[in-house]
């Protein structure tokens, strides 16, 4: 696990990203012909700080393989791992986010580079927050629906607070 206060590793440009993973090519079986089944155009990367891992397959191409594997190791590694930080500790929203912030308003899209980086840095703050919606939206600047919307753009991410918020006795999330 990565020690405390340090970035978040989805929000890791690609290439220290990369420094700190394993990338193979690999075949693969299932449609796309003999191409497929001849040419290692198969993506798995494995993080090995964390041990989490992403993979890709469905394009002929390793190039576009690769590009997805990324973003599906961000996305994993947003939703589950955890930079820890204390209350005291929380800062103010990233110039990340508040380039992203219009009015009370977010806007990202799920399959934008930044939709990871938004994800992690939103669930780390709502772990110190104790998953507490409206503390959440003060600290963030938007409002609680604006963040629900967030986080049920990526399902996995929903399930996770609304499995923490029963954990801590808090309503699920609709």
């Amino acid at each position: 696990m990565l020690t405390p206060l340090r970035m978040h590793p989805a929000r890791l440009s690609t290439d220290e990203l990369l420094a700190s993973c394993v990338v193979r090519a690999q075949r693969r079986g299932g449609p796309g012909g003999q191409h497929r089944n001849k040419v290692e155009t198969a993506i798995v990367i494995e993080h090995t700080l964390t041990g989490l891992r992403a993979e890709a397959s469905e394009r002929r191409s390793q190039a576009d393989n690769r590009r997805m594997a990324i973003q599906r190791l961000r996305l994993t590694l947003a939703v589950e791992h955890r930079e820890f930080r204390e209350a005291a500790d929380q800062e103010p929203a990233s110039p990340l986010w508040r380039s992203r912030v219009a009015g009370t308003k977010i806007n990202v899209s799920t399959e934008h580079d930044d939709f990871p980086a938004i994800l992690a840095e939103l669930l780390d703050g709502l772990q110190v927050l104790m998953f507490d919606l409206s503390e959440a939206s003060k600290h963030f600047t938007v409002t609680s629906s604006q963040l629900v919307s967030l986080l049920r753009s990526h399902p996995p991410a929903f399930a996770l607070v609304n499995a923490k918020r029963v954990e801590l006795a808090l309503h699920r999330l609709r």
